[in-house]
């Protein structure tokens, strides 16, 4: 076992003081022996194809104070603790990250925490409340009723596959309607606004040719990238129903 994945052991046998750990996630480790919990790969990162990312676990922890969810991410290489609040939104309360940060400094004192939050940009609170809408992190860890859980997961999926199909309308609606807009804008630049030279002068219609085009390429900056966050989104919810559906079958193995 190398130092990096011995390291994430002894950080997973001091955590079970705060509560028991129900699922981990690994990317580039093995633990030996493994967890006696549901272990799946680090999606996140293993899509991304690339040896930049520092190999690291991830545990969902039960607060045994409360019952609420957490999910911690440990990166050995960097003595670095990453709170993720992404992924258990609306599955936690103030005062438990409170009391899990607190167990984090006591417990882990060579380690830097951090608290990672949705990003706006990304639109990771739209994802969780979506996803959380159909089936919540706490039926697919803890859930008896396994049938009931794969089915909503399974409604989840259809979801994320619509909202690829509808970034596909958008990306192509911004395709189609370029060609026409931009010859439309040629011949108001150039030939309408020309005739406004004598009213305007010069320097008035210079300055209505940029504003036109500044107008336009903001507009297709905005769809573009519309169209790019809706993929973005519907890719995060796709690579939610994987991991919730990798979780399941490894409880339903370990329950075998």
């Amino acid at each position: 076992m190398t130092s990096d994945a011995a390291e994430v052991q002894k950080a997973f046998r001091l955590l079970e003081s705060f509560g028991p750990i129900l699922a981990v996630k690994l990317y580039r480790l093995t633990l030996e022996p493994p967890p006696a919990v549901p272990v799946l790969p680090c999606l996140d990162h293993e899509a991304m194809l690339h040896e930049t990312v520092a190999p690291h676990a991830a545990a969902y922890v039960q607060d045994a104070a409360s019952g609420d969810l957490h999910e911690l991410v440990f990166i050995p290489v960097t003595r670095k603790i990453e709170v993720d609040t992404v992924s258990t939104w609306g599955e936690c309360t103030a005062a438990s990250q409170e009391r899990l940060l607190s167990a984090i400094a006591e417990r882990y004192r060579d380690y830097r925490a951090t608290v990672r939050r949705p990003s706006w940009w990304r639109g990771e609170r739209r994802v969780a409340t979506a996803s959380r809408a159909q089936v919540s992190l706490r039926d697919v860890l803890l859930g008896t009723d396994m049938a009931a859980v794969k089915t909503r997961i399974d409604r989840l999926q259809t979801i994320a596959t619509l909202m690829e199909k509808e970034s596909r309308v958008a990306s192509w609606g911004i395709r189609t309607v370029t060609s026409p807009l931009l010859a439309f804008a040629g011949v108001v630049l150039f030939m309408a606004f020309g005739s406004l030279t004598s009213w305007l002068g010069e320097s008035g219609v210079t300055a209505l040719r940029y504003l036109l085009i500044t107008l336009l390429g903001a507009w297709f900056l905005y769809y573009g990238l519309k169209a790019v966050q809706l993929t973005e989104m519907s890719n995060r919810v796709w690579k939610r129903t994987a991991e919730y559906n990798l979780i399941l079958a490894e409880r339903k193995r370990l329950g075998r």
